[in-house]
């Protein structure tokens, strides 16, 4: 009897060591199956996703971007804080921190940091879709969101979009740096995704595709939400808010609580809590209509931008005609260039053998003028000849007068004398 009862225990014992081990077995095997659920939680975007999502606030400064960034992982706080800041729009400085003191607002600093801005915060309310992937993204790895936003950076940048001036200074080197140019004053950008990471169409001023038509002065005042304190480490990937990384994760975003000088408000009351399920509500009833107005918006967009594809064919079809006729005006002129040359070349060619000739029959009057002086001047030699030669044929025959007159005259004085003689011998 007793060795029976001894073996039953022995016998429960080992039933017992074989359920705790089962047991322990089921739970490790459950943890290990949970690890990868967890992990399989966080939700994965790829990078022409991402490129998409920080497309409209890539170009923000980088103090700007990290808060939104930061507020982007409490997207559930962000409809109200958009209503407040609308409300008290009007507010600014410190009459704005003394609002935001004495209401006690129960949202996290980082979106809080946001409320000088409601632009900023009524674009991440009109659409809460966008809002709640970029927290994700951002949750779940930072770094490729920061390399999405670098992409986006060099795609502007290289079209000529991005470049510093009066109110942001663009820095390159490996990594596209935003600054303000003030470091207490942010000026928030307006700009068309659709236009600014495109290569621009020809004629279009690239100068007027990145407006800034609103900023708002932080001053001291704005330390406790970080501001003054707020960059990104582009060369870690890593934001940085109120002088901390920031580290809120997939894994621990209902636990992380990032240090900030202003004092976080916890509110139980069941009132805040209806709000909340109110504010989830009209959330969902505003990502219908924003993604309504959405598509209506890239279906504008794509009509404006066939229009401006047609436009554009019909401006080339235009300065194509005009380059043609202007083609055809050019040889036009270049024919009557030449033909204008060839007469010319006529002109000057005629006007050369008219004076050939002109030379020719001068040479020809000359010749002949020079012939007729030389018979001229021989005939003038032959007369002057002559003359000479009966200049001394007269010259001769006057001697030979002279002569005979001599003669004559001596004959004659002989005479005489001979008669005077036969006188005297008469008497």
């Amino acid at each position: 009897m007793l060795a029976s009862v001894s073996h039953k225990k022995r016998r429960d014992h080992k039933k017992s060591i074989v359920f705790i081990f089962i047991a322990a077995l089921s739970a490790v095997l459950c943890f290990t199956a949970a690890v990868p659920a967890l992990a399989q939680d966080a939700p994965y975007y790829s990078p022409e996703q991402l490129d998409h999502m920080v497309s409209r606030i890539a170009l923000y400064p980088d103090p700007l971007l990290a808060q939104v960034l930061a507020a982007a992982t409490y997207p559930d706080q962000v409809p109200d804080a958009a209503r407040w800041a609308d409300q008290h729009h009007y507010m600014s400085g410190p009459q704005l921190v003394d609002a935001i003191n004495y209401d006690q607002l129960p949202w996290d600093p980082s979106v809080q940091a946001l409320l000088p801005f409601p632009s900023v915060l009524d674009m991440m309310a009109s659409d809460m879709r966008w809002t709640g992937d970029l927290g994700n993204a951002f949750l779940s790895n930072q770094q490729e969101v920061m390399y999405a936003v670098q992409r986006m950076r060099q795609r502007a940048r290289d079209y000529g979009y991005l470049r510093s001036g009066p109110q942001v200074v663009v820095a390159g080197g490996p990594y596209i740096t935003i600054l303000p140019a003030r470091p207490d004053y942010i000026v928030v950008p307006y700009y068309d995704p659709v236009v600014v990471y495109e290569r621009p169409r020809p004629g279009f001023f690239i100068g007027a595709a990145i407006g800034y038509r609103f900023g708002v002065t932080l001053g001291v005042a704005f330390r406790p939400w970080g501001w003054g304190y707020n960059r990104i480490a582009w060369n870690e990937r890593v934001v940085i808010v109120n002088n901390s990384p920031w580290h809120r994760t997939w894994i621990n975003r209902h636990e992380y609580v990032h240090p900030y000088t202003v004092r976080r408000v916890v509110v139980h009351d069941r009132g805040w809590i209806d709000r909340h399920e109110a504010m989830e509500r009209e959330r969902e009833h505003w990502r219908a209509r924003e993604e309504h107005r959405e598509a209506v918006r890239h279906e504008e967009r794509r009509e404006e931008h066939r229009e401006d594809e047609r436009r554009e064919e019909h401006r080339e079809a235009v300065r194509h005609e005009e380059r043609r006729e202007d083609h055809r005006e050019a040889e036009r002129r270049e024919a009557e260039r030449r033909e204008a040359e060839r007469r010319e070349h006529e002109r000057r060619e005629e006007l050369h053998a008219v004076q050939e000739a002109h030379r020719d029959n001068q040479q020809v009057r000359r010749e002949e003028r020079h012939d007729d002086h030389h018979a001229v001047q021989e005939a003038h030699r032959d007369n002057v000849q002559v003359k000479r030669e009966e200049h001394k044929d007269e010259h001769k025959n006057d001697q030979q007068r002279g002569k005979s007159e001599d003669h004559r005259n001596d004959n004659h004085d002989k005479d005489r004398k001979r008669g005077d003689g036969g006188e005297g011998r008469g008497r």
